[in-house]
């Protein structure tokens, strides 16, 4: 029998995406402590001497502008003409005050991220962008966001060399290379942001590769008022998350199939066993047949009957990542999909009854916390060389008697060189 299982958990979040949710407030408008008192001094010197990570560049308006100013500053001074010395003033003061409602459009303006979990592999995600006025009388106008998203290499040693000690370096090809592992993206605000009030922006990016993900929101720009001048604010804010595995199509065969025990137990939720579960309210689609005519009686209500599930045959998933076996990366990557699309579709079908990673112990799974804690783990796991990982060589789990006398232990198998088979006891139950 064949069957193509290509469908994913669903939308329960992991406990480490809530963990590293970014939920914290950032921004001019979130003050470090207690306030400071108002004075003209403190305000000028900040005009002066900005605040660490912000910067004022001049556009090529701006640039016009200062260039014209100097052109007319000196016909003005070699002239002694008032109406040019009127016209300078005129400039260098729209300039000033471009600096300054540049400034006061972004003070008191906060702003956090926020990660919608779980992500996938080759599915859209989306990251939110909350922003918070928290002046009293301006509206804030004209903002734009820069945001970046990167894999993070877990478990990676890397050795700090230098580009002058170093033999065989090629820097710009290494920084060419660091920049195609980012996505990059940019938000703007297109009303205004009324006094007090709240706005939400989205960002959709689609995870390449699994692991762990780092959103980082780099500048926060505006040209607000005339354009002359840009104003920029670099943030540290970050929020991280898990990428599962993508989830894959595979080929079911007759060992995986689904099949009843005979004279099995029935399981303890809803399904189309023969045994009653429970009665509940009666719902559009809902066949007649399952209708309880006396107890609708009694309670004047129509209620339906929900049967108990049979149980099937379970399965254990037992995944080795041995280097020697999954020697072609691509190979490996298509594994760790497949085992993570099998756990999945297993315990939606009451199928999935443990799981393990090389030489650790088995972890039973009985609800949808097991699983999602098992595909976090599936989303940074790598090659293992003999004890790199486990502290044992693979294979040492059957060897201790951890997975003896467990029935329908699923392992996997390199198919050639570009597919993976499942096996159970021996015979093929699953093959991508």
């Amino acid at each position: 029998m064949d069957a193509v299982g290509t469908s994913a958990l669903g939308v329960e979040r992991s406990a480490l995406n809530v963990l590293r949710d970014g939920a914290e407030w950032a921004g001019p408008g979130v003050g470090g402590g207690t306030r400071r008192k108002f004075t003209w001094s403190a305000l000028l010197w900040a005009l002066v001497h900005p605040q660490r990570g912000h910067r004022i560049v001049p556009t090529l308006p701006g640039v016009l502008l200062i260039g014209l100013s100097m052109g007319i500053g000196t016909a003005a001074y070699n002239s002694s003409n008032n109406i040019l010395f009127i016209t300078l003033s005129l400039l260098l003061a729209c300039l000033i005050l471009s600096g300054v409602l540049s400034w006061l459009n972004l003070r008191g303006v906060a702003w956090r991220l926020r990660l919608a979990a779980p992500l996938r592999v080759g599915h859209g995600a989306v990251v939110a962008l909350e922003l918070r006025n928290r002046k009293a009388f301006l509206p804030t106008y004209g903002l734009w966001f820069e945001l970046a998203a990167r894999a993070v290499e877990v478990g990676v040693r890397q050795r700090a060399e230098s580009t002058v000690t170093g033999r065989g370096i090629n820097v710009r090809e290494m920084l060419a290379k660091a920049e195609a592992a980012v996505t990059r993206g940019r938000l703007g605000l297109r009303t205004r942001l009324e006094p007090q009030g709240e706005a939400r922006l989205e960002w959709g990016c689609k995870p390449e590769k699994r692991g762990l993900l780092r959103v980082e929101l780099t500048c926060v720009a505006s040209l607000f008022p005339f354009g002359f001048l840009k104003k920029e604010i670099g943030t540290a804010l970050c929020a991280e998350t898990v990428v599962w595995p993508a989830a894959v199509a595979y080929q079911v065969h007759a060992v995986a199939a689904p099949r009843r025990q005979a004279g099995g137990p029935r399981m303890a939720r809803a399904g189309t066993g023969g045994d009653l579960h429970a009665l509940r309210r009666y719902a559009v689609g809902d066949s007649h047949r399952l209708i309880h005519w006396k107890a609708s009686a009694r309670t004047r209500t129509l209620l339906v009957r929900q049967l108990a599930a049979e149980s099937a045959e379970g399965f254990s998933l037992w995944l080795r990542t041995d280097a020697a076996v999954w020697t072609r990366p691509e190979q490996f990557e298509l594994l760790v999909s497949f085992c993570g699309t099998l756990a999945g579709d297993f315990f939606r079908a009451g199928r999935l009854t443990g799981v393990a990673i090389d030489g650790e112990a088995p972890v039973s799974v009985r609800r949808v916390h097991d699983v999602e804690a098992f595909l976090d783990r599936l989303a940074t796991v790598r090659c293992a060389e003999g004890d790199e990982q486990t502290g044992m060589a693979p294979g040492s789990l059957v060897e201790r008697g951890e997975l003896r006398g467990r029935r329908n232990v699923m392992t996997f198998v390199p198919d050639g060189t570009r597919g993976v088979v499942a096996l159970v006891d021996g015979e093929r139950a699953a093959s991508i």
